[in-house]
């Protein structure tokens, strides 16, 4: 689920097997993973769930791709204890279950994450990266927190409303263009409600073939045809993850050569 206009639910996709390079604590009243950087470069990123919880090998995975740029993460457990959805559960409850789970009411828990990352682990410079419900969650955070350096919002979309799109931080939107969830309609009318409003800097980018939950639900290896296009994303929001203050300017540069790369005509 990644659209608040038509909430649905959507497949796990792939579930890596994965181990995990972090460890969990105790963040007042929520648990984390939390993966440090070996570097101390006063820099962590908020990793944010999707529907499927903290605890998704795929997430973690995610997380510790960024924390080895040199980078504390942490993956907080935004539904508080509440069990993440089962993939064999039954759909039609899904919309109910939903209803407890709101991604636009996590300033509290987020409050205590920016908390301990400042005290605990000594960061001065916080980004944040969500997938599917965790994409909405970013969505909401740009609007309220300036002083987040960058965000990254991967396929997750807020309603149509006049008051979610004036961003304050730097902010990366990744959708796929076959995405059951969410209609290219929807993304195009973000588009156009962004340019109207927003004030900051921002970017739009839609993988072309590609389907809900392909940037961390989908193995790198799953296809030819797809792993360009996963490793474009992933390198796309780890060049914003990273905190970098030319991010969103340099990415188009970033990308080009990355296509590059891909076909050859670099090395």
């Amino acid at each position: 689920m990644a659209n608040e206009a038509h909430p649905c639910p959507c497949d796990i996709g792939h579930r890596i097997e994965y181990g995990g390079l972090g460890h969990e604590v105790q963040v007042e009243h929520i648990k984390a993973y939390l993966t440090k950087s070996p570097v101390d470069a006063g820099k962590a990123v908020v990793v944010i769930q999707d529907i499927f919880g903290w605890q998704l090998p795929n997430t973690r995975y995610m997380a510790d791709m960024i924390a080895g740029n040199g980078y504390t993460t942490i993956v907080p457990d935004f539904f508080v204890g509440q069990e993440p959805w089962d993939p064999s559960g039954d759909w039609s409850t899904f919309p109910e279950w939903l209803k407890t789970r709101n991604a636009r009411k996590i300033d509290k828990e987020f409050d205590a994450v920016l908390k301990y990352l400042k005290q605990q682990c000594q960061a001065k410079r916080i980004g944040v990266v969500g997938f599917c419900w965790g994409g909405i969650a970013v969505h909401h955070l740009m609007l309220k927190y300036p002083e987040l350096r960058a965000g990254v919002s991967v396929y997750g979309i807020i309603k149509d409303a006049e008051d979610v799109y004036s961003l304050k931080n730097p902010t990366l939107f990744i959708f796929a263009e076959n995405d059951a969830v969410i209609p290219l309609e929807q993304v195009s009318l973000l588009t156009q409600k962004l340019k109207e409003h927003c004030k900051v800097e921002y970017q739009i980018k839609t993988f072309s073939g590609q389907t809900h939950g392909f940037v961390h639900r989908k193995r790198e290896d799953c296809s030819p045809e797809d792993k360009p296009y996963i490793d474009e994303a992933r390198a796309n929001f780890l060049q914003v993850a990273l905190i970098r203050k030319c991010a969103l300017t340099c990415l188009d540069h970033f990308t080009f050569t990355l296509q590059k790369i891909n076909q050859g005509v670099l090395k």
